[in-house]
């Protein structure tokens, strides 16, 4: 398939001040559609509003799926893209998972670098920012009826952004949720789809009105054990290991989760992923066992949590502040992104 290139003849201002996080776009977008069992007219063009029928299936049955990666560009001018293909590869495990047609990686792949490039300058170079970048597909057809799409658009749109939180770095507050649930084994949670967030607004608008950042979830079947946080994995670094909840089809399978494992077994730090229980969480803030708790995503790379509600309860991790670990992750991972740090596992693909 062909890539067409339409810049635009109408360049945005670029923001300026705080750039806090999806508010802002360039200046392009890639765009192709799915109609008659293939993927079709792939181009980058000028960001712009697309025209949907109100009877198309996304709107009605919530066929979609979303990516979430970033570029940097450093003080050499290197233009580095963080393990962007295990994104896109995810992208089709989640699709699979809803009957959404497969993308070709490597054509997706390329045309992202080619877009990237394009919108260089929009990337931003303040410690801490970066271009976000957001792949999605959605399903188009326009039709009712409960049954698979035949026709979908991809789309790409890149996202000048800052912290995720506005505290940045400060430690959040995450409420334990025991009534809601985010997902169950056999459902969607294993996956990037749409329906998942959804489902977690309720509790995370209840955690919000109680003072706290995010919602923490236990599992749908006994509400006992940790899965992950509103926007983040998870992880409890007790005094003799790390731990974080495992992947048994619930909890969405996160680069950067995967990255900071990879990172801390490197570096000799013992990593279990196994079910942890909210009681032994608990009990670890109550007898200091639990050294440091924090949440791992593209968004916030890494976010400390400073305390954490629970049956009517705040329990303060760490007294309260970011700990050793947590830090030497943040340093680690966004050094390696940025180029600040040799990349000895060839996460980073260089475009520039």
């Amino acid at each position: 398939m062909e890539l067409k290139v339409i810049k635009t003849q109408n360049p945005k201002q670029k923001p300026t001040g705080a750039l806090g996080f999806g508010k802002y776009f360039t200046d392009h977008m890639f765009v192709m559609e799915y109609d008659d069992g293939k993927w079709h007219d792939a181009r980058i063009q000028p960001y712009a509003p697309f025209t949907l029928d109100p009877s198309c299936s996304v709107f009605h049955y919530g066929q979609a799926v979303f990516e979430g990666t970033k570029a940097y560009r450093n003080k050499k001018g290197e233009i580095r893209l963080f393990r962007p293909r295990d994104n896109l590869e995810r992208m089709n495990n989640s699709s699979d998972r809803i009957c959404i047609p497969q993308i070709d990686v490597d054509f997706v792949l390329d045309a992202l670098k080619q877009l990237v490039l394009l919108d260089s300058e929009w990337i931003p170079t303040d410690e801490g920012t970066s271009l976000y970048i957001r792949p999605s597909i959605i399903a188009t057809e326009s039709a009712l009826g409960v049954h698979a799409a035949h026709s979908y658009k991809f789309f790409i749109i890149l996202s000048p952004s800052g912290s995720y939180y506005a505290h940045g770095l400060e430690p959040v507050k995450l409420y334990v949720e025991e009534h809601y649930v985010r997902a169950c084994i056999g459902g969607t949670g294993h996956h990037k789809v749409v329906g998942n967030y959804a489902a977690s607004l309720k509790a995370g608008e209840k955690a919000n009105a109680l003072g706290y950042d995010q919602a923490m979830w236990l599992d749908s079947n006994e509400h006992k054990y940790v899965e992950e946080v509103g926007s983040m994995n998870i992880f409890f670094a007790f005094k003799d290991k790390v731990r974080t909840p495992a992947l048994l089809g619930s909890i969405l399978p996160g680069i950067t989760r995967k990255s900071v494992i990879e990172l801390l077994r490197d570096e000799g730090v013992e990593v279990e992923e196994t079910r942890v229980a909210i009681k032994d969480v608990v009990e670890g803030a109550e007898n200091g066992n639990l050294k440091e708790v924090f949440g791992t995503g593209t968004a916030a790379v890494v976010s400390p949590v400073g305390d954490f509600g629970y049956g009517g309860k705040d329990y303060v991790v760490g007294g309260g502040k970011m700990g050793e670990l947590s830090r030497h992750i943040y340093d680690e991972l966004t050094g390696i992104q940025t180029g600040r740090v040799p990349d000895r596992f060839g996460w980073v693909m260089r475009i520039k």
